[in-house]
């Protein structure tokens, strides 16, 4: 029976790491559907009514330089959130303070020290599948195959997991893919409609169908999209995680909780200017208490000699 259960964890285990697989595929279609979206709004629909003059040349002019603005902020969200690392445990890391008993500085809890701790210590979290001890907030991810540092979840639509270091992009990606879905499903409204009415319909049925599409996947994508922004913005409000919500007993202080303000400043940073774009100034690079005492691998915007 026992070695029956080992095998049964061991295939689920790579049932999850099979998963990434999946990952890249909805790459794929998230850039299908931008391609079916830029398609019907720019090439079918505004960009030819440039040529038409009067307000409506106005209105359609408008219409394609919000559309382009908003979507060059989504893609540079998704990217970043696709190949930003999302904070790994160094391999020689060891805890400083007993994490249990609260005395981790709760503005990060991710402090290095030559403490030696093995699995046997209670008082010590232990990652069994990475056989390493891990710093407060840390999970392991079973579709990662590794402990991640403050992670969320792993999302497939970008084959990561969302975590302290990228965690910031992937709100961004929400935010403005939420206003670039809205202004689509408003700019292809009247199309849309049109698919109703009893007079004739322009256009070739490509153009018709892709318009229509279009329209569809972008309302689906608005209320879906609001819903997880909503939820995300109340959890950075709170200094809290998807995992640790289910986790946290509802009765019990939060400990990482230090005012909406300093919530807000550990995941977007303390420079305002930097709050909209997927990027850090190089000060909150060095004063972000999330990077503080660990070691990252080098890599565009996170130096390892800045730590």
């Amino acid at each position: 029976m026992h070695r029956s259960g080992v095998v049964m964890a061991w295939n689920v285990f790579k049932f999850c790491t099979s998963l990434r697989g999946l990952g890249y595929v909805m790459i794929i279609f998230f850039l299908g559907i931008v391609g079916v979206t830029y398609y019907a709004v720019v090439l079918t629909n505004y960009g030819p009514a440039l040529y038409f003059g009067g307000i409506g040349s106005l209105t359609s002019l408008t219409v394609l330089i919000l559309f382009h603005c908003l979507l060059v902020m989504v893609l540079w969200s998704y990217f970043a959130v696709v190949f930003t690392d999302p904070g790994i445990v160094p391999p020689n890391w060891k805890p400083s303070v007993d994490e249990e008993r609260g005395e981790a500085d709760p503005l990060n809890g991710l402090e290095l020290s030559n403490l030696q701790s093995d699995a046997s210590n209670k008082n010590v979290r232990y990652c069994r599948k990475c056989s390493q001890p891990k710093p407060a907030r840390c999970h392991h991810c079973s579709v990662c195959g590794r402990c991640v540092l403050k992670m969320d979840h792993h999302c497939v639509w970008v084959v990561n997991c969302i975590g302290a270091l990228n965690y910031k992009y992937f709100l961004l990606f929400l935010f403005y893919t939420f206003f670039e879905t809205t202004l689509v499903t408003l700019s292809l409204l009247p199309n849309f409609k049109t698919f109703f009415d009893d007079g004739e319909i322009p256009g070739t049925p490509g153009t018709l169908a892709t318009t229509f599409l279009a329209f569809v996947l972008n309302v689906a994508f608005v209320l879906s999209v609001l819903r997880f922004l909503i939820i995300h913005v109340s959890l950075v409000a709170a200094n809290t995680t998807t995992i640790e919500a289910y986790e946290k007993e509802a009765t019990s202080k939060w400990r990482y909780n230090l005012g909406t303000r300093k919530n807000l400043e550990q995941v977007f940073g303390t420079d305002k200017r930097y709050w909209f774009i997927p990027a850090y100034s190089e000060e909150d690079i060095r004063r972000m208490p999330v990077l503080q005492g660990l070691e990252y691998p080098s890599r565009p915007g996170f130096d390892s000699q800045e730590f």
